[in-house]
């Protein structure tokens, strides 16, 4: 039985618009908006987001802030985990599946089966699909890189965020902390402000290089806005004062630095108090140290305490690490899927020094996945005891026999992470 709705049909045809699934220039997606009439020039008031981790928590926290505050927002964010609809958020809610086949439809029809991405033409689908609803701002979260991405069409943004910057899509964007700052710094724009994150040293001299080159104004971690956790309360505090909080509901100690950097962007915006409040309890970002309660997996270990994560460079093995260090004491299970463009040492190192075990699997029905048997060569040689499983399924069932009482995380990937979710519905 075929259970393709419209939507599919079209992005299958944008599948094969374009013989590359990433090729960085601008000029396609130009073409294309101009043959739409330009709506990235019709939009309301503009955030931008670039950074190597923490953009999607990030915006999400912007956006409960800005929403605490009565005001609509549209968001766009990539990749999705069970369903494309997911990307593309008008005025609070989802975009619908008429809507979204419908300028699907218009955008296909205007490119006239010229070379495009699948990236660049769905994200000129997402600005039209703003353009046509009234929202008080629209949060853009740049898909890879930043000064290429086809995010990056906004003169004029109301504000631009650089989350932290680390080694990641090396064969896109250098192999270097200062190639790869270089590009996410692409989206500041001459004379917007811009928030930045926390930063190695070679990151932030490149940010700061090209803010000054264009007049753009800082507010960078630890010099115009700083963040804390002081007896289980967050602490944030720039030059208008100092907020005490409650600590944010996205779990992980890297998600304080995120939410100082949604609290200044917030502060810029001049939004109320209660938008700082509404930032750290009412965020919700699914497959970010995301705990599984009441679902079908948790039948299959039912003593154990099941989470799952996303995050996919080392930078997030780190942050995923401590973490893990900071729960309650309790056997530590991983089961792990990974891409193969992955540095997937580089992830799993810092887990080893927190986990029992790690079953590799492969990811279900994606082209790029590291098989299993890689996965846990990988894992051993960074010191991780493995084994192996056919499916997520199975591996939680080894789990539970071994450990019944283990926490489990389920890891390595966004793609691993949405075929869990769609799974479990």
């Amino acid at each position: 039985m075929n259970t393709q709705t419209g939507s599919d049909v079209i992005l299958d045809r944008m599948m094969s618009l374009h013989p590359k699934v990433i090729d960085l220039t601008l000029d396609r997606v130009w073409t294309l908006l101009k043959a739409l009439d330009n709506p990235e020039r019709k939009l309301p008031p503009v955030i931008h987001i670039a950074g190597t981790n923490g953009k999607g928590s990030t915006q999400a926290m912007i956006r409960a802030g800005l929403e605490a505050a009565g005001k609509s927002v549209h968001a766009y964010t990539s990749p999705h985990l069970a369903r494309f609809h997911e990307r593309i958020r008008l005025a609070g809610d989802l975009i619908t599946e008429a809507h979204l086949t419908e300028v699907l439809d218009e955008c296909y029809s205007a490119n006239d089966g010229a070379n495009i991405t699948y990236f660049e033409i769905t994200t000129c689908a997402a600005l039209l699909a703003f353009a046509r609803t009234k929202a008080d701002f629209t949060l853009l979260e740049v898909g890879l890189g930043g000064r290429l991405d086809a995010t990056n069409v906004i003169d004029k943004p109301a504000l631009t965020i650089i989350t932290p910057v680390s080694m990641d899509h090396e064969g896109f964007l250098g192999d270097t902390l200062a190639k790869i700052a270089g590009e996410k710094a692409g989206i500041i724009k001459r004379g917007v402000p811009c928030v930045v994150g926390p930063q190695a040293d070679e990151a932030m001299e490149v940010i700061e290089t090209q803010a000054a080159r264009l007049g753009a104004p800082l507010l960078a971690y630890g010099q115009q806005w700083h963040v804390s956790e002081e007896r289980g309360r967050l602490i944030y505090q720039d030059e208008t004062g100092l907020l005490d909080l409650k600590l944010p509901n996205l779990p992980g100690q890297h998600q304080l630095q995120n939410a100082g950097a949604a609290i200044a962007a917030l502060r810029h915006l001049k939004m109320p108090e209660a938008s700082f409040d509404g930032a750290v309890e009412n965020a919700y970002w699914p497959a970010r140290m995301q705990h599984l309660k009441g679902t079908p997996l948790n039948d299959l270990a039912p003593q154990a305490d099941l989470w799952l994560d996303g995050g996919h460079n080392p930078a997030a093995g780190d942050a995923l690490a401590l973490h893990l260090r900071g729960l309650p004491k309790r056997p530590t299970y991983l089961i792990c899927g990974m891409l193969n463009t992955k540095d997937v040492r580089g992830y799993l190192r810092p887990l080893a020094g927190v986990a029992n075990h790690l079953t590799a699997v492969s990811i279900p029905g994606e082209t790029n996945t590291l098989s299993a048997e890689d996965t846990a060569e990988a894992a051993r040689d960074v010191g991780l005891k493995t084994d192996e499983a056919e499916t997520v399924e199975t591996a939680l069932q080894q789990i539970a026999r071994t450990e019944p009482q283990a926490r489990i995380l389920i890891c390595g990937s966004l793609y691993l992470a949405g075929h869990v979710l769609r799974t479990i519905g």
